[in-house]
């Protein structure tokens, strides 16, 4: 579980999303001009100064205005923490847990007991990878039926041991190669979904980058649903919309917009608990300010769960799924 984290205060430019080339280019001077110092001694100061203060507005007046696709972009930035980022300098004590006892183990699901504070839990989460060659062995966070298998496994352990569940969602979607689907891929969803309604342990979920369809909602069903403040959760992604509603891959942002797919939506739609405030510029930009705000958000929403009988619990989730979906005549049809 290791984890590649930005050094805070870096000024070695990030790679740029389109939106951010206004940023990436005032980045790219200061890091010239602090390079220049270091080489030649030479004091340029005042000019680094000013170079960082027009970054800080420049950022700031670039996020502050995010269209929907824009906000899946930085969900999807390659340097925004993973899984194993917040695994490495949030959590302690972890015991990474392999198998689901029916085909094997999946690397794009990580289960294992962990510990937040003094909170004993079970931790799952989608693993990304950070390097291509990770990325490659994990299918780019893309879940295999026995990785839901594992999940629920590892979560039906933690039911019978009294520990909390922590789910960390960060995919596009379950993995759909023919080997998935044959192996039941949408079973295995099914029968987390449904299995999770019951489980008589507190749950919390967090979706820190992607959440696409049901490969998000294979660990999703929560007591508590937070999500990131450039995170997405959506029922497909935006290129697939597009597709299958207008056949053109140009209209991508326009589905991302009707989707209603960004953590202010789905917060004003009541499908989420929690926003979890990212720094100035996005998780990316700031991970240790990030790992603290999430820390203080799940330990937060686990000791409110922690003494409420499990009766109630499932009793609250269900209720709480049951009219999740009552949005009609919200917003007008596409």
């Amino acid at each position: 579980m290791s984890s590649t984290e930005r050094k805070e205060g870096a000024t070695a430019p990030l790679a740029p999303l389109a939106f951010e080339r206004p940023i990436y280019e005032i980045e790219s001077r200061l890091h010239e001009l602090e390079e220049l110092s270091a080489r030649t001694r030479l004091d340029v100061s005042s000019e680094v100064e000013d170079l960082r203060a027009k970054l800080d507005e420049t950022i700031r007046s670039t996020y502050s205005d995010l269209s929907p696709w824009e906000r899946v972009s930085v969900a999807r930035h390659q340097d925004r923490p993973v899984t194993s980022d917040y695994i490495a300098h949030l959590f302690t004590d972890v015991v990474e847990l392999f198998g689901d006892k029916v085909h094997g183990d999946d690397p794009a699901m990580v289960t294992g007991f962990a510990t937040l504070g003094e909170r004993r839990l079970l931790l799952v989460g989608h693993r990304k990878g950070r390097t291509i060659k990770e990325r490659l062995a994990c299918n780019f966070g893309c879940a295999h039926p026995e990785g839901y298998r594992k999940a629920l496994r590892k979560m039906r352990l933690a039911e019978k041991l009294g520990l909390p569940i922590v789910t960390l969602i960060n995919t596009p979607g379950a993995y759909p190669g023919i080997g998935a689907e044959e192996r039941g891929q949408a079973a295995a969803i099914a029968e987390n979904i449904l299995t999770m309604f019951s489980l008589r342990t507190p749950i919390v979920t967090l979706v820190i980058g992607e959440g696409g369809s049901g490969g998000a909602l294979g660990i999703g069903l929560g007591d508590r649903v937070l999500m990131m403040e450039h995170a997405y959760y959506s029922v497909i992604s935006p290129e697939g919309c597009a597709a299958i509603l207008w056949k053109d891959g140009e209209r991508t942002p326009d589905a991302a917009t009707a989707l209603k797919l960004t953590a202010k939506d789905l917060s004003e739609l009541g499908l989420i608990d929690e926003i979890v405030e990212e720094p100035v510029g996005g998780a990316h930009r700031g991970p240790k300010l990030t790992y603290e705000r999430v820390g203080e958000a799940l330990g937060r929403h686990l000791d409110a769960l922690a003494g409420v009988p499990p009766e109630q619990l499932i009793a609250d989730r269900r209720e709480k799924f049951r009219h999740a979906g009552a949005i009609e005549g919200r917003f007008p049809t596409v």
